[in-house]
């Protein structure tokens, strides 16, 4: 089971964001898709869950996306964007009740509940959104999607996470967690598609990494393969080196220099 993009093409004003992009991810991975700012990261995801028109085609589990109702869409697939602003006075629960609405699983009520406690902010329930510091909105958010596709797996077909940048505005703690909820979903048979900044982050949790450059795929493959000093001086413009501890590459900041 898997999702996949051919020849995604799109273009954002005059600018032509993504050239020609073959991607795949699939069921039971957590696919990272990493690149400077700017490279087309965002809309590549957005492209994939069909929030944004473009050229090419993309499939989910064989069928396209884009001749799917948005009911059916919605019931395998949950989006995680990189702000989500709500200009009315719902409480936490009701936040996460969006979600659970327009999934499957609508008609248990424990879903939301479970998925509050995921992301630890079960005892929050109560509290308006807007009361929330950001790193608290930002997990609120990730409970809506995780309360939409809360079973990685339904009627024998895997679900699918997308999240847009889900760790920005955390502490290193819920940072973690946030990786835990998502290592958890994958294993459990789902699908995660996850745009990242922290190189760190997704060494040690993805399982398949996209690097994308200005508009293009540079790289993609296992962590090892792709976080590679060459590679990534390549695609940051700057120096990098990755250093290689037990269990996993890490990249260290303090060793990027300026190219030039």
């Amino acid at each position: 089971m898997s999702v996949i993009g051919k020849d995604i093409r799109a273009t954002l004003g005059t600018r032509e964001v993504l050239r020609g992009i073959d991607v795949e991810a699939r069921a039971g991975e957590v696919t990272a898709i990493i690149g400077p700012n700017g490279s087309g990261k965002t809309t590549l995801l957005r492209c994939l869950t069909g929030e944004l028109a473009c050229h090419g085609t993309v499939t989910l589990d064989g069928e396209d996306i884009h001749a799917m109702p948005a009911h059916a869409l919605a019931a395998r697939r949950a989006v995680l964007e990189q702000a989500t602003p709500l200009a009315f006075p719902f409480t936490v629960a009701e936040v996460v009740r969006l979600g659970h609405r327009a999934g499957a699983e609508a008609t248990d009520p424990g879903v939301p509940r479970a998925a509050l406690a995921a992301v630890g902010l079960q005892a929050k329930a109560g509290r308006f959104f807007q009361e929330l510091s950001g790193g608290e909105r930002q997990r609120v958010q990730l409970a809506r999607v995780l309360a939409q596709v809360w079973s990685p797996v339904l009627d024998r077909r895997s679900r699918w996470l997308f999240l847009d940048e889900p760790v920005a505005s955390l502490d290193i703690a819920h940072q973690l967690e946030v990786m835990h909820v998502s290592r958890g979903f994958a294993d459990a048979g789902g699908g995660v598609v996850t745009v990242m900044h922290d190189l760190n982050l997704t060494a040690m949790g993805a399982d398949r990494v996209i690097l994308v450059s200005e508009g293009r795929i540079l790289k993609s493959g296992a962590p090892d393969a792709v976080l590679t000093d060459t590679t990534l001086s390549a695609a940051y413009a700057c120096g990098i080196r990755v250093n290689t501890a037990p269990v996993m590459p890490f990249i260290l900041p303090q060793a990027a220099r300026p190219v030039g």
